[in-house]
Order: structure tokens, then sequence, then C-alpha cells
């Protein structure tokens, strides 16, 4: 465990809550694929899944490691690892990962793979391009790709998947039913020539919200939504805070009219203030764009703006009219709303804050 003073505690009641309210909107033989990719979205994604466990169907990562990691855990859900690598499949076979194939070309080295094995059925994942224009075979391969899976036995398709381009953005709603339509087209044909019927998803955390009468399908990817954030504000003040980062005070400065804080001179006084030096910085996730009165903190419940640029490893952020001392806690991110505000002065979005707060930050379930 790290020294670091700095700890992100997760709330696990918050979680369940979160999954639960996603669960109301859902059929009751919905199944739900929690991502815990990106260590489980900057939290612990080994503590997550272990408490999701009997509570989810499947979960999701991104690479073979993150998969591993949960296997070693002791986790014995279903884990589809989205970005597999041909050089790891025989990993993914050892720790009964299931790979997301998206090309001919992962196809082909992994049924080359599975018959050197000696597999039989094993669990694949089928990635369809429907507008995301990332990852994803196209609806014209459906022909050639039922042609390949008909004349083996070493792999069964446990499920056919999309993802939706704008699933949180109401102005694209026509493009996001035109790429349901495809999917449903995609997913037609391979009902009709499959004897097997492999679960269909293609709806996130934004898609459950906004398309669930339209694309809920057999299953539902739940990522962001777990810790506490919907597609806008409405949506996520209806969830509960999962995420709470928090630090001390290490020391407490008087700084002169004049005197300036921080490397580069970034911050010059132009009255006497108290600044306070918080052990957190860039290398911990704080991004850089946060300095000089951008970002701000909470001390004994009162903002405290961050002063001068972001350290590798601290801040300075102005106390002068907060009662405070050296030791006193200091919240980093209090709650959504607090994380969302910063990310916006960031621009970006509330994925990157969270997914950054690096792994030397210590993890505390409550």
């Amino acid at each position: 465990m790290s020294n670091h003073v700095t700890i992100l505690e997760i709330n696990l009641n918050s979680l369940e809550f979160n999954l639960n309210y996603f669960k109301k909107k859902l059929e009751s033989n919905t199944k739900i694929l929690a991502v815990v990719k990106a260590f489980g979205y900057g939290s612990s994604a080994v503590e997550i899944s272990k408490f999701l466990a009997d509570k989810v169907s499947y979960f999701a990562v991104a690479y073979l490691d993150e998969g591993i990691a949960l296997r070693k855990a002791g986790i014995i859900n279903p884990i589809l690892v989205l970005h597999p690598v041909i050089s790891n499949f025989n990993k993914i076979v050892e720790y009964q990962l299931e790979p997301n194939i998206y090309s001919f070309k992962l196809l082909k080295a992994f049924l080359k793979d599975a018959k050197k094995l000696s597999l039989n059925n094993y669990p694949i994942h089928l990635k369809f391009n429907t507008g995301l224009n990332r990852l994803g075979f196209n609806k014209q391969d459906v022909a050639k790709l039922i042609k390949i899976l008909e004349l083996q036995k070493t792999i069964k398709v446990a499920s056919i998947f999309s993802h939706i381009a704008a699933s949180e953005d109401v102005k694209e709603r026509n493009f996001t039913l035109q790429q349901i339509s495809i999917f449903k087209t995609i997913i037609t044909e391979f009902d009709k020539k499959l004897s097997s019927s492999p679960i269909k998803h293609m709806l996130n955390t934004s898609g459950i919200i906004n398309y669930n009468t339209e694309a809920q399908f057999d299953m539902v990817r739940l990522g962001i939504g777990l810790y506490g954030f919907g597609n806008d504000a409405e949506e996520t003040s209806k969830l509960k805070n999962v995420l709470i980062l928090k630090s001390i005070i290490s020391q407490i400065h008087t700084i002169q009219k004049g005197d300036s804080v921080g490397y580069n001179r970034a911050f010059k006084a132009t009255k006497t203030i108290k600044s306070a030096t918080i052990p957190i910085g860039h290398a911990d996730g704080i991004s850089r764009q946060l300095g000089n009165k951008k970002g701000y903190v909470y001390v004994n419940n009162k903002k405290a703006p961050i002063i001068g640029n972001v350290c590798m490893d601290m801040i300075m952020i102005d106390v002068t009219n907060i009662e405070c001392e050296e030791g006193d806690e200091v919240i980093i991110y209090k709650n959504q709303q607090h994380i969302e505000d910063l990310a916006q002065k960031s621009n970006t979005i509330s994925y990157e804050l969270i997914t950054a707060i690096s792994q030397r930050v210590n993890r505390v379930v409550k």
C-alpha cells in the first residue's frame, strides 16, 4: 500500500444505489455488463468487481492485464476484453477471458490459435461498426462472417454488439435511431443463419437513459453511471456520489503583498494572504489547467481556490478567509457536481478527471 496521505474514498453503498437506479429502467430479464476498464473508471476495478460479482452478468475491461487482475482476485464472471491483441490470445484463453473480435484479421488469428489449442465452442464477441467509426465489422461483412462461423466449432459467438456514437445528445436522435436500425438488420441476419442465439447489446449508460425502449436488447453496458454520472446534470442529480478524493494540509504560509507562490511565480499576492500546501499534483491526476484560480477544493466546507501552477506533487490554495490548521482535511473532489464543474473549467469531461487519478493515491473502500 502507498504511504501517500491523499486518498480516494469509494462508497460501495452509493455504487449499489446507482446500479439499482439503472436496473429499474430495464426489463427484469435484461442482463447487465459492468464496465470496469481503466481501474474501474479511476476507482478500483478489483474492489468494484468483487462487490458487483453477484449482481451483474458480465464484466468488461479494455486490455488483457485488466482481465488477468480480476481473475487473480477471484472474479469468475465472464469478462469481455474490448481491445485484445493477437499476441495475447494465448493468455486470454489461459485466463478464460472473452475477446472482442472486430476485424477479419483478428478473427483469422483467433481461429488459428483456437485450432492449435484444440478449443471447443470458446466464447468470442463480435463488434459491429454502425456509425461510431472506431472499431468493428461493417454490415456488409455479415454474410462472409456467417460463412466462416458455420464452418468451424472451435469458437462460439457469445454476443454481438455495437456502440452508439452520441447516445447522450438529443440533437443526434435521428442518427442514433439509424444506428439502431442498422444493428437490428445485422442481428436479424445472424438469428436467421446461426444455430445459437448470441446475446445482443448496444446501450451504454446514456443509451439506457435515452434509448432503453428502442434498443435494450438482451444486455446493456453500464459504465460511468455506476460511478454516479448520468448524461446530464438532471440525471446525475438522481444518482449518488461514489468517489471522494481527499488530502490534508501539509503547511500553511503567510504570503506578503508582492510575494509569489509556486513555479514561474505564476501567482503574485496583491495583498497579504494565507496559503496552504496540499500533497497532490499533476502526477496524481490534477490537471495543470486547474491552476491559477481555475480550480478549487474544499477546506472545512469552504471553497479554496488553487493558486499558482499545479506542481507534480503539490498544489497551493488560498485559505485567507478559512479557519484551518496544518493536518486538516482537504476535499479535492467533493461530489459529481464538483467534478463536473472542474471538468468544465479544464475544457474536458468528468471521465478524464476521475480516470486520471493516479494509482499512487490510496483507495479506501467504505
